[in-house]
């Protein structure tokens, strides 16, 4: 099941919390790439831009997709900052369903973990399925895996980050993790706590991830229709192993 509501809740704080954890450490990996691939790119999962618009500045010609509203409402504001040729398109959609003719794109991207929000196998197989479709044949799919969720140890209501804003409001994460192991599911119970001036407001929200073997994975691409180019342990190209701390397929489609 796939829902944008947790996702809207979540756009006000999407970029703050990156900006202290992951950032754009793969943003270079992503825009070498489609350089390589050539022709048309698309995001799964754009988001609020943070991928979309640094590489549509470096001259990818990228398209990018999400379900959430308030998400693309962010991105789009940050696209107004472009150059009028540089702005990328980016529409709301279904990763599931992709809106797009066939053979339209060189390469499709999922990065940081998008799959990973796709909790069934039915969901999965239908992106992947969807991909495949839009991707011209030798066209390239790469996915980008949050690889340590599962190893996660569950906790209540620890403040994980705390900071400002640019506005000035202090924001507080408090957050709990649970597992589910049977099903490989994470689930990341989020309360953000923000104070500006004397107020104090909380948003909180409940974000569920799923964690597949490698092989699993694996497997999955090539039914879809891919064949596997790499699998990288790191944004430098380096080799994968399980405990590499991003877990990065390559595949093309036949």
């Amino acid at each position: 099941m796939i829902s944008s509501n947790a996702w809207d809740d979540y756009a006000p704080f999407y970029d703050w919390e990156n900006a202290q954890t992951f950032g754009r450490r793969d943003v270079k990996f992503w825009g070498d790439l489609a350089k390589r691939a050539g022709g048309r790119t698309l995001e799964l999962g754009c988001g609020t831009g943070r991928l979309l618009i640094p590489l549509a500045r470096r001259g990818a010609r990228i398209t990018g997709i999400d379900l959430s509203v308030a998400m693309l409402e962010r991105a789009r504001a940050r696209r107004q900052r472009l150059p009028r040729a540089r702005r990328p398109p980016m529409l709301r959609g279904d990763v599931r369903h992709l809106p797009f003719r066939a053979s339209s794109f060189g390469l499709v991207i999922a990065p940081y973990g998008m799959l990973q929000s796709l909790t069934t196998d039915a969901d999965l197989d239908a992106a992947l399925a969807s991909a495949a479709r839009v991707l011209k044949r030798g066209g390239w799919l790469g996915v980008d895996l949050v690889p340590d969720l599962p190893s996660w140890d569950t906790y209540r209501r620890q403040v994980r980050l705390r900071g400002r804003e640019r506005t000035g409001a202090t924001v507080t994460l408090v957050e709990s993790v649970r597992q589910d192991r049977r099903r490989g599911l994470t689930i990341f119970d989020e309360e953000f706590v923000r104070r500006l001036r004397g107020q104090t407001t909380r948003h909180r929200f409940s974000l569920t991830f799923r964690t597949l073997s490698m092989t699993d994975t694996i497997a999955r691409i090539e039914r879809a229709g891919f064949r596997i180019e790499s699998i990288l342990g790191d944004y430098r190209g380096g080799p994968w192993d399980v405990r590499a701390d991003v877990w990065v397929v390559l595949a093309r489609k036949v």
